[in-house]
């Protein structure tokens, strides 16, 4: 625990660029995951909506890693409450999002696949670090 805690702003730095690469993977997800077609079959307004949700998804996460990355050395220190406060939304955006791996998604889409289940235990134990390192830094200005 020591190490982690001595090299909180390195593992906020590293969160920082994982959450930048997340936002622009995002942008390309329908290519990846090659939903073009299941897209063009959902009615319109399903369509738009997600096409803003992607947008939205990527802009917040790109503000996310760009605040993290700028004030990485602030935020590990809980140099000023706005710095706990950021830490402690962000951790729980991340939180959230670990839990919904489990709870929004159903297993047809993962079971019996390796490289699926892989990647969709990767997801929740990616987002729980990024939840845990946000919870980390926001715990050293509350306690």
């Amino acid at each position: 625990m020591k190490l982690f805690l001595d090299n909180l702003e390195l593992f906020l730095r590293l969160a920082a660029l994982a959450q930048l690469g997340v936002a622009v993977l995002n942008l390309f997800l329908v290519r990846i995951m090659k939903w073009q077609r299941d897209l063009v079959s959902a009615p319109l307004l399903i369509r738009e909506v997600f096409q803003i949700h992607i947008y939205f998804i990527s802009i917040t996460l790109a503000v996310f890693g760009a605040l993290t990355w700028r004030f990485a050395g602030e935020i590990a220190n809980a140099a000023h409450p706005i710095c706990v406060w950021l830490a402690i939304g962000i951790g729980v955006f991340w939180a959230i999002r670990s839990v919904m791996q489990w709870s929004h998604y159903s297993a047809v889409h993962w079971r019996g696949d390796r490289l699926r289940t892989f990647i969709h235990w990767m997801l929740f134990l990616g987002y729980g670090l990024f939840a845990a390192v946000y919870f980390t830094a926001a715990a050293r200005g509350v306690l």
